[in-house]
């Protein structure tokens, strides 16, 4: 792990833990660095959508909580920071993988901060590509 980071690794594995959307899709912490972050979603039947195919939802909170918690790498944990826009473009469907979903921060600026996220099967094939702003709230 990077020393550069404004959180440790432990830390973030709680955050996720606790989370309830953690719990939800099984979201493991893959791999961290500064302003980049990647999970991994192990498969279960619980985010099959009809037609056996991973539900697009699911692609959607996997990104946004990766990149929730690549601002953590940078702000850290008890930074207050809420989504403003996550566009996705849902290239490739998958059933029953892991999926990996990579984020990582483009721009920190004072009051919004930019970045993207992929989600890909563990064969490397990119599922989905995701742009995403947050807004810092507070100081």
């Amino acid at each position: 792990m990077e020393t550069d980071l404004a959180v440790t690794e432990e830390e973030l594995v709680q955050v996720l833990s606790s989370s309830a959307f953690g719990k939800i899709y099984n979201l493991k912490l893959h791999s961290v660095g500064v302003g980049e972050l990647m999970l991994l979603m192990p498969f279960q039947e619980s985010i099959e959508r009809p037609g056996g195919v991973i539900a697009g939802s699911v692609y959607m909170t996997a990104a946004d909580v990766a990149m929730w918690l690549a601002i953590m790498t940078l702000l850290g944990k008890d930074a207050i920071t809420v989504t403003t826009t996550l566009n996705t473009t849902f290239l490739n469907s998958a059933k029953q993988v892991d999926v990996k979903c990579a984020a990582k921060i483009l721009k920190l600026g004072k009051s919004l901060i930019y970045g993207v996220a992929e989600c890909r099967d563990m064969a490397g094939r990119l599922l989905t590509h995701h742009t995403i702003t947050y807004m810092r709230i507070g100081g």
